[in-house]
C-alpha cells in the first residue's frame, strides 16, 4: 500500500494537473494504471505481473542489455526491442547452434520481447525513438558513451519530450573517464577486474570463465537500479539515468577477494576449484574419474566429512585441528583426502553423503544439469513455440514467488516482427506513413515470414 501522505499528493495531482498533461504523461510520476486504464491499486483477487503496464524501449544488443529487459519482460513489462533492419542483435547471426533460422544465443535471452526494426541514423528513426519515448517508462540502452547523443537519441534528448523518463545506459568501463570509448567486451572487463586472475588452474594460465558472468552480472545489477528508480519515481515523480558498466560490476563483486587486498595487503592467487579461505573446499576425482565438490566451512561440518569418509585420524592430526591450520598445510590435506576419494565410485560418495548436512555434489554437463532432479522439480526449463524453430526449451526464471506467475511466455521475436504493430497501435502513425519510413529505410518490416529490411 501506499502510504497515506503519498496518495493525498497523487489526489491533488489529479485535480491541478490539466487533463492534457496526464494524457501526455508529462506529469509527477508516470504511472501505469493512467496509461493502461488499470487500476493497480484494485483489491481483485486476480493475480497480475508487478511490472504490467510498465513499457521498456530496449536499444540493447548482445548479453548484457537484452538480458535485463527479458528479466523485466518476465515480470510484466512491455518490452519494445529495437534492432537494426539490416541484420538485427549482433548474437542472431552467433552460431551454431541454429535452429532453423534461429541462433540458440538469442533465443537463451530474448523472450518476451517485441521487435521492431529501426534505423536510429536516420530522422525518420530518431523520430521514432522520440516518440516512443514518450509512450514508454524506462529507456535501456549499451552504446558506446556519446553515440546516442551524435544521433540525437542520447539521455539529454530524450528527457525533453519525456521529462520523467527513466534512462539506463550499460557501458564497457563507465560514461566517462580514460577507458570510456572503449568497446565494452565480457572478457576484457572480467580481466580488468582480477576475475581471470583468480580463475584457473593453480599452477596454470588464467582462464576465462565458462559463461560471461560480467555481462550478466551487469544485466542484474542494471535490471535492479531499473527497478529501484521505477519506485523512486512513484514516490518522488523523478526520472533519470542509470549509469551500469562492466568493469565496476565485476570489480564490485569481487567481494572478498578484493577486501583482503584492501583490507590486508593480500594479492589474490588461483586456486583451481579450491578456495582461498576455506579447506577442505574443491573438487576431488573419484575412482570412475568424476569429479565431486566437497565443503567443510566449519569444524563440524569437517567432522562430518571425516566421520563419512572413515578418515577419523585426519581428526587427531594437531595440522588440521582448525580451519586455519587446515589452510596452512593445505596441501599434505589435499593429497590425503585424494587419495581417499579416489578409492570409490561417485555413488558410493554420493550415498554416504546424503541426508549428513554436509555440501557436496557432483560437477555435472548440460545433460546431467537438465535431468537433475531439483533442477526439474524447481521448474528451470522453460518451453516455447517459435513459428521458425519450433518447440524450444530455453532456462526458466529462477526466482519464484508465492503470488507472482513468471511462468507465461512469449516467444524470442523475429527480427522486425512488430514493426508495423507498434507504430499503429502504439504510435498511431498510418499506413502510408510506415509506408514512406520503409521506402526511406528508416524502417524494417516482417513481410510473408520473410524480413523486410
Amino acid at each position: 500500500m501506499f502510504h497515506h501522505g503519498y496518495l493525498t499528493r497523487i489526489g491533488k495531482l489529479f485535480t491541478d494537473v490539466p487533463v492534457g498533461q496526464i494524457a501526455a504523461r508529462q506529469w509527477l510520476p508516470q504511472q501505469p494504471w493512467i496509461r493502461t486504464g488499470r487500476c493497480r491499486c484494485s483489491t481483485s483477487s486476480q493475480v497480475h505481473r508487478p511490472l504490467e503496464g510498465i513499457r521498456i524501449l530496449d536499444l540493447t544488443r548482445v548479453l548484457a542489455g537484452p538480458f535485463c529487459a527479458m528479466l523485466l519482460g518476465d515480470l510484466g513489462a512491455e518490452v519494445i526491442k529495437v534492432e537494426r533492419p539490416d541484420g538485427g542483435d549482433d548474437t542472431r547471426s552467433w552460431g551454431p547452434p541454429f535452429v532453423a533460422d534461429q541462433s540458440c544465443y538469442f533465443l537463451s535471452v530474448n523472450r518476451n520481447k517485441k521487435s521492431i526494426g529501426v534505423n536510429i541514423r536516420s530522422p525518420g528513426g530518431v523520430q521514432i525513438i522520440h516518440d516512443l519515448a514518450q509512450k514508454s517508462d524506462v529507456v535501456l540502452e549499451n552504446y558506446i558513451p556519446g553515440k546516442l547523443d551524435q544521433l540525437g537519441v542520447g539521455y539529454k534528448d530524450l528527457r525533453k519530450v519525456a521529462p520523467s523518463i527513466i534512462y539506463c545506459s550499460i557501458t564497457g568501463y563507465g560514461s566517462d573517464g580514460p577507458y570510456s570509448k572503449r568497446g565494452g567486451y565480457d572478457v576484457v572487463g572480467a580481466a580488468l577486474s582480477g576475475l581471470l586472475h583468480i580463475t584457473g588452474p593453480q599452477d596454470g594460465e588464467p582462464c576465462r570463465v565458462g559463461v560471461a558472468m560480467t555481462d550478466m552480472t551487469t544485466g542484474l545489477y542494471a535490471h535492479g537500479a531499473i527497478m529501484a528508480a521505477l519506485l523512486h519515481r512513484y514516490k518522488t515523480g523523478e526520472g533519470q539515468k542509470i549509469d551500469c558498466n562492466l568493469l565496476s560490476s565485476q570489480v564490485s563483486i569481487m567481494t572478498h577477494i578484493a577486501a583482503n587486498y584492501l583490507i590486508s595487503g593480500w594479492e589474490a592467487r588461483r586456486w583451481g576449484t579450491g578456495h582461498e579461505s576455506i579447506v577442505p573446499y574443491q573438487a576431488f576425482k573419484t575412482k570412475d574419474d568424476k569429479y565431486l565438490i566437497v565443503g567443510a566451512g566449519n569444524q563440524n561440518l569437517f567432522e562430518i566429512l571425516c566421520k563419512r569418509i572413515g578418515a577419523e585420524q585426519l581428526l587427531e592430526d594437531s595440522r588440521y585441528q582448525d580451519n586455519q591450520s587446515r589452510v596452512e598445510n593445505r596441501e599434505s590435506l589435499i593429497a590425503a583426502l585424494s587419495e581417499i576419494f579416489s578409492q570409490k565410485e561417485m555413488s558410493v560418495w554420493l550415498a554416504k553423503f546424503e541426508g549428513y548436512g554436509l555440501p557436496y555434489g557432483p560437477i555435472q554437463n548440460m545433460q546431467q544439469v537438465f535431468s537433475d532432479p531439483q533442477v526439474l522439480h524447481n521448474n528451470m526449463i522453460q518451453e516455447f513455440q517459435h513459428s521458425t524453430a519450433g518447440t524450444v526449451r530455453v532456462p526458466g526464471p529462477a526466482v519464484k514467488y508465492s503470488t507472482i506467475d513468471t511462468s507465461h511466455c512469449t516467444a524470442p521475436p523475429r527480427l522486425s516482427e512488430h514493426t508495423q504493430e507498434v507504430l499503429q497501435e502504439m504510435l498511431g502513425y498510418s499506413d502510408d506513413k510506415i509506408q514512406q519510413l520503409h521506402q526511406d529505410g528508416a524502417i524494417g518490416i516482417l513481410k510473408d515470414g520473410q524480413n523486410a529490411g
